[in-house]
């Protein structure tokens, strides 16, 4: 955006872009190795506690011997991504361009592939920094579609996810997300309204909403992810790529009559999974 070798001065550039003049200097500084290691234990911690906020983290990570204040757990829990989960009272204004949409599925038996699609973005620690995971999980037969590694909580990833699932399997009825901004986009909405799919939402903070992808990210994670230090993003792609390909084709599923999610999504067979 900001081009040092421009005739136009930094500072010119930074006025016509709105940008403070400071954030032409700013050098992004590595997460410590102590940030890291607290963030892999909130991460547990948060699998387990869905309901814990920064203080109650604050307060279970000083049992297990961490010295970290709250507001410092509060800041790593926004770069992770996580947030204590509970019904919070409506009492702020969302940015015009971010439409929230209604929860669609309360009520709702879904008992077939494609008829909702579930989204969502978890983050991964590895041996030295960390990465996000999202992923396309079609709800009845808990197949994941489609998935994408990114290094950042920006709309890219889950853009790339949705566009990959829906070459290859078609579209849903349903989408349903959390309301995170990657999720309210107007690229990722576009794509949503252009295949004509209907968008539902969760509840701000409401795991129930999305359940099925909340545990998604426990089974992946305690199967899988803490049971390797990926030392890079290739190997991490790799190594999950080999996971997802048991979890999709060998992985039996007790939701699904110790059926596989494969066997589910392709024999197409009624089952019976209510919102």
């Amino acid at each position: 955006m900001i081009e040092p070798e421009h005739r136009l001065s930094l500072v010119r550039q930074a006025q016509l872009l709105n940008l403070s003049r400071a954030s032409l200097y700013y050098r992004a500084q590595p997460t410590s190795d102590e940030d890291l290691a607290l963030m892999r234990r909130m991460d547990e911690l948060h699998l387990e506690h869905p309901f814990a906020g920064a203080r109650m983290l604050r307060d279970l990570l000083r049992q297990d011997g961490f010295s970290v204040g709250r507001k410092h757990v509060a800041t790593l829990m926004r770069t992770m991504g996580i947030e204590a989960l509970y019904r919070k009272a409506n009492t702020s204004k969302r940015h015009p361009e971010h439409r929230i949409y209604p929860y669609l599925l309360r009520g709702v038996t879904i008992e077939r592939p494609n008829q909702v699609w579930a989204m969502d973005l978890t983050y991964l620690p590895m041996a030295r920094g960390f990465i996000y995971l999202v992923v396309v999980l079609d709800w009845a037969t808990r197949r994941i579609l489609a998935w994408r590694l990114s290094n950042s909580m920006s709309a890219d990833a889950p853009v790339e996810a949705l566009e990959e699932a829906i070459a290859k399997y078609g579209t849903p009825e349903i989408m349903n997300t959390d309301q995170g901004s990657q999720f309210t986009s107007g690229e990722f909405i576009g794509v949503l309204e252009r295949h004509h799919i209907a968008i539902s939402m969760d509840g701000k903070g409401c795991w129930r909403d999305n359940v099925f992808v909340e545990r998604l990210w426990k089974t992946i994670k305690y199967e899988h992810v803490y049971l390797h230090a990926y030392a890079t993003v290739s190997e991490a792609k790799s190594k999950l790529a080999a996971y997802i390909d048991f979890y999709n084709s060998r992985r039996p599923h007790t939701a699904l009559d110790r059926r596989t999610p494969d066997a589910a999504y392709f024999n197409q067979r009624p089952l019976a999974a209510a919102a």
